[in-house]
């Protein structure tokens, strides 16, 4: 004889694939999206599972209740028939408890599972956040290093510049005393040649007038314990420099009382020349 309980259960085909396919979802939800994944994404993964185990579990609860109404309904009808049944009804109940509980450790798996892909996810976004914290304090040693190297060289090419503009100058002043006009205009010659090139690349140098007055900022007196409060500049021993416009060395002089008469001085050289003139020596 047929069950009647057989014909009230609800179909739970319908809520198994719909229980697949929300879980399905989650599933190739979190598999195909870029990670790491964003908050809304884990809680949509999580809400469409959640909401798979409440449709799995939705027909056996509604089972339950109906099975419930209707053996209250037979009870007081069929008081007879149901106590005959009782077995039966019960081993149906106990299975039907059986299978909530079995969806229920299920759902409690799933939970677990997401909480473990989540705290996953959370590691190795901590693991790449110190990975790029690492690469970008390596690249700022790297050019520091780099920049305090490049320091370095444009400090020793400048003060061999420096030496080799000295030399020039000492040989333009050796030649202007020589008492060869020639030679003198050809030596200076070659030291604006020079001097013009230097300034290309900021290299400006200068010389103290005869007769200018003595200035800490720009001149260096070859003797300090003659300088005195009135001294000016009676020749210049070396020349001074400033490299893109900052002092690197002040001019070397040899000073005069301010009261003495300026001696005629043989190696004065212009501070500065003229575009004509750079260009006529060049």
């Amino acid at each position: 004889m047929e069950n009647p309980l057989n014909k009230l259960k609800i179909p739970k085909w319908p809520f198994l694939l719909a229980q697949i396919l929300l879980l399905g979802f989650a599933y190739f939800f979190v598999w195909l999206s870029p990670h790491p994944i964003a908050q809304w994404e884990i809680i949509a993964c999580f809400a469409a599972a959640t909401v798979g185990v409440i449709v799995g579990i939705l027909p056996f609860v509604l089972d339950y209740r109906v099975m419930g109404k209707f053996i209250e309904a037979e009870a007081l009808g069929e008081v007879a028939d149901k106590i005959q049944n009782l077995k039966v009804v019960a081993t149906q109940i106990s299975s039907a408890t059986n299978e909530w509980l079995n969806v229920h450790t299920q759902a409690e798996k799933i939970s677990n599972g997401a909480k473990e892909i989540s705290d996953r996810m959370g590691e190795e976004v901590r693991q790449f956040s110190d990975f790029m914290q690492k690469m970008n304090d390596s690249e700022k040693a790297a050019l520091r290093l780099d920049a305090e190297k490049l320091r370095r060289a444009e400090g020793d090419w400048l003060q061999t510049l420096v030496h080799i503009l000295d030399h020039i100058y000492a040989l333009s002043s050796a030649a202007a005393r020589s008492g060869k006009p020639e030679l003198a205009a050809q030596i200076e010659n070659f030291q604006n040649a020079c001097r013009g090139t230097a300034r290309r690349i900021g290299l400006v140098p200068f010389l103290a007038a005869p007769g200018e007055k003595l200035d800490p900022q720009k001149h260096q007196a070859a003797n300090e314990n003659e300088t005195d409060e009135g001294a000016v500049v009676s020749e210049t021993l070396a020349s001074g420099y400033t490299f893109q416009g900052k002092l690197v060395r002040p001019a070397l002089v040899k000073l005069r009382a301010a009261a003495e008469e300026p001696a005629p001085s043989e190696t004065a050289v212009p501070e500065s020349e003229t575009p004509e003139e750079q260009l006529r020596l060049q």
